[in-house]
């Protein structure tokens, strides 16, 4: 196994994680404005606490988002900064994928609907299935709560702060029964989600 550091800053909560064989080891802080001044410190933190150097980590990858568009800018440049100056490669990956992944860890769930609050009434969102890997069913889109249109899937579990922050959009809808509405982007599903995209270069 790889040992992939993961860097996610695109929604509220900022986080990191290091995977090292199978282990994940991940520390996390809020507040959109602590996200620049947080996020090496949190490396380093992780770096020590598996008696690592960077040059011995693999990868770095971060989510590329949809997402803040200042937390994407900020993952996507301290990504590149370490990467450059250890020479290593990096990994953009899509947040909402990392969150069906976290929905499936919870759940068992194999089709995913991801709902993350892009503001003023909108969200993003996706819809995925597993098998051996995710493939989207949906491709990652911006649009008004109301306008979220999953395909239908057996057993499809909806995750997501989007569907918390316009419940009111989402009420009576099936998708949304049994919702996880606390599932944001964590850099824990991204190490994860990275070793395989390591492999596929």
């Amino acid at each position: 196994m790889p040992i992939i550091l993961a860097i996610e800053t695109s929604a509220e909560l900022a986080s990191c994680a290091l995977l090292t064989g199978e282990h994940v080891l991940a520390r996390e802080s809020s507040g959109v404005r602590t996200h620049s001044q947080s996020v090496l410190p949190m490396v380093q933190e992780l770096l020590a606490a598996a008696n690592l150097t960077l040059s011995q980590v693999d990868a770095i990858a971060f989510g590329a988002g949809p997402g803040s568009f200042t937390g994407v800018r900020t993952a996507c440049g301290v990504a590149q900064g370490l990467a450059y100056g250890a020479n290593l490669p990096v990994l953009p990956l899509v947040t909402l994928e990392a969150m069906a992944e976290a929905c499936r860890a919870r759940t068992g769930a194999l089709d995913v609907l991801a709902v993350l609050d892009a503001r003023m009434g909108e969200v993003y969102w996706a819809q995925y299935k597993y098998d051996n890997g995710w493939r989207e069913v949906v491709a990652p889109a911006l649009s008004a709560a109301p306008d979220v249109t999953p395909l239908p899937a057996d057993g499809l579990r909806a995750c997501g702060n989007g569907l918390r922050e316009y419940a009111d959009s989402f009420a009576g809808k099936a998708f949304a029964q049994d919702a996880l509405p606390d599932i944001v982007p964590h850099a824990r599903e991204l190490a994860l989600l990275a070793v395989a995209a390591l492999a596929a270069g």
